[in-house]
């Protein structure tokens, strides 16, 4: 597979990510029985092993080391934070107010790590305001 297949996969996998965490963020803040179906629970994981096999693709055909290139090491920072922030969203038995925190919290930290590839700076959006 060559790069921009790679690089269309891995944004398509980006986007329907997102799609998903942002609807199951609602359902769960509205309690809406569908979001523990078991294909609510099941889908997103495929589809984040697919984002996460292509990102991989993607910096060994760049030939990138995190420890070495700060946006991609930012960007991996940036999908830790969102990883857990998406946890406490999604996990039920916390107070509605800290799990819509949560999840605000967790979209601003999607938007910040898609800043971080579009800017290729670890400064993402904050690039564009200096």
């Amino acid at each position: 597979m060559d790069y921009f297949a790679i690089k269309t996969v891995h944004q398509t996998a980006v986007a329907l990510s997102f799609a998903g965490f942002f609807g199951r963020g609602l359902g769960a803040l509205q309690g809406a029985a569908w979001v523990r179906s078991r294909t609510a629970k099941t889908l997103p994981h495929v589809v984040d092993t697919v984002l996460l096999a292509s990102a991989i693709t993607l910096a060994w055909t760049l030939h990138l080391n995190p420890l070495a290139t700060p946006w991609l090491l930012a960007k991996i920072a940036g999908l830790l934070l969102y990883i857990g922030l998406g946890t406490v969203a999604l996990r039920p038995g916390r107070s509605r107010v800290a799990r819509a925190a949560a999840w605000a919290g967790a979209l601003a930290t999607f938007g910040y790590i898609a800043s971080v590839a579009l800017t290729k700076s670890p400064l993402g959006f904050l690039v564009w305001l200096g």
